[in-house]
């Protein structure tokens, strides 16, 4: 029988604080590289740094049913490791020195591939060690650890850059050799892989979630769908809402998206705890709900009351009036996303964790490709009017909402002693 255990999530949730510093310093320094480097111009920046969703869109959802079938001495999820940890960290480790075009994008475009390959697998890996009951506080524990490791990157990632531009780089490449290692050494995956009604498949399982007679599976990875939209109407363009609308500088903006990362952090583990108590479709209800009010708040107060500063707090810097409503949405969004991959993974046996996981990051994934196009074409037809974000996003939430609903299924389910 699986025991849960806190300290082996740890262990693997380092696993993903090495992903999150390489993907946070990724997305702030290559299209530097870009622009400055290479003189690329803004438009093809932008398709550029929709090519991990891209690759991901293809690769991780078979990958995860791959997994689930895989049977090897290292275990089914274990070698995916193995092998995509050693190139991604080789990739993102040439990345700064390519000192011509060609060269960069085949470091970038084997990263990416690479870290698409075995994202799945050890995603899936959390719920292979963890037993139902308490996949929301591991799921918990994992959101922690990499959200440190995003913090991390950003507060140390500059400071770095600025002294030699390929450190960061380096140390991200470090880190997730070292934490590729300490999964291997330290996570053993249980060899009862459990017995699947039929062999895991990414396409029969799409079509077992349309056939589906209570529609649970559909309706929860539509709501996955439409809420990852709604967060991402706030997140890609709050700086340019900070400066348009709030009339503060961009650096304001981020600093001011980073209290919700904050607090998205801090409270991680308190939300899995939460799920694990009364439910996840009820605290990923109140999140929704939560955020839908804070929001519409964000929407109907004037800029003035937003921007208006309150106190300079050390690390935080200037808390605003805005910031405020930021930190608690940022509560809110934990509610939401600790709880959903632990529900997804609980609509079916142990046998197919991965090819369900994969199908998470299927609906996720199309979310973060389809969400910029959405929301910059509903600002465009709003006369470029930033403000509208903060109705999109609760539009958005509201139609997660309204599908979470009608989920019956995705609880956790009790493991007999």
């Amino acid at each position: 029988m699986k025991k849960f255990n806190y300290g082996k999530i740890f262990l693997l949730g380092f696993g993903f604080f090495g992903v999150s510093v390489i993907w946070s310093v990724y997305n702030a320094f290559v299209p530097i590289f870009l622009s400055e480097k290479f003189g690329v111009a803004p438009f093809w920046i932008g398709f550029f740094m929709t090519l991990d969703n891209i690759a991901a869109l293809f690769i991780q959802p078979p990958v995860g049913a791959w997994s689930d079938k895989l049977r090897t001495r290292f275990g089914r999820r274990i070698p995916f490791l193995l092998i995509g940890a050693p190139i991604s960290a080789v990739a993102f480790g040439f990345i700064p020195v390519a000192a011509i075009l060609p060269l960069f994008v085949a470091c970038t475009s084997t990263l990416l591939l690479s870290m698409a390959f075995w994202r799945t697998p050890v995603i899936a890996l959390m719920a292979d060690v963890t037993p139902s009951p308490k996949r929301s506080q591991a799921n918990g524990v994992i959101n922690f650890m990499g959200g440190i490791g995003a913090i991390i990157a950003f507060l140390m990632g500059g400071k770095l850059f600025e002294q030699n531009p390929a450190l960061p780089f380096w140390i991200g490449s470090g880190l997730v050799l070292f934490a590729a290692i300490f999964v291997f050494l330290f996570i053993k995956e249980p060899q009862d892989y459990g017995v699947a009604e039929e062999q895991p498949n990414m396409f029969l399982s799409l079509r077992e979630v349309w056939n589906d007679p209570d529609k649970s599976a559909l309706r929860l990875f539509l709501a996955i769908m439409a809420w990852f939209i709604g967060y991402n109407a706030i997140e890609a363009f709050f700086t340019l809402y900070s400066v348009h609308h709030l009339g503060l500088s961009a650096g304001d903006g981020s600093s001011i998206l980073g209290h919700l990362s904050l607090f998205f952090v801090l409270f991680a583990l308190v939300s899995g705890f939460i799920g694990g108590k009364i439910g996840r479709r009820v605290t990923i209800s109140t999140g929704l709900t939560l955020l839908v009010v804070l929001l519409s708040v964000m929407f109907f107060l004037s800029p003035d009351v937003l921007a208006k500063a309150m106190a300079e707090v050390p690390v935080l810097g200037t808390v605003r009036v805005i910031s405020l409503l930021m930190m608690a949405s940022g509560i809110a969004w934990s509610l939401i996303n600790v709880n959903s991959l632990p529900m997804v993974v609980d609509l079916v046996e142990d046998a197919r964790v991965g090819t369900y996981t994969g199908l998470y990051y299927l609906f996720s994934t199309l979310a973060a490709i389809a969400g910029p196009n959405v929301n910059g074409g509903i600002i465009q037809v709003m006369g470029e009017n930033y403000n509208s974000i903060m109705i999109v996003g609760p539009l958005f939430m509201l139609i997660a909402l309204a599908l979470m609903w009608g989920v019956r299924r995705g609880e956790a389910v009790e493991v007999a002693s």
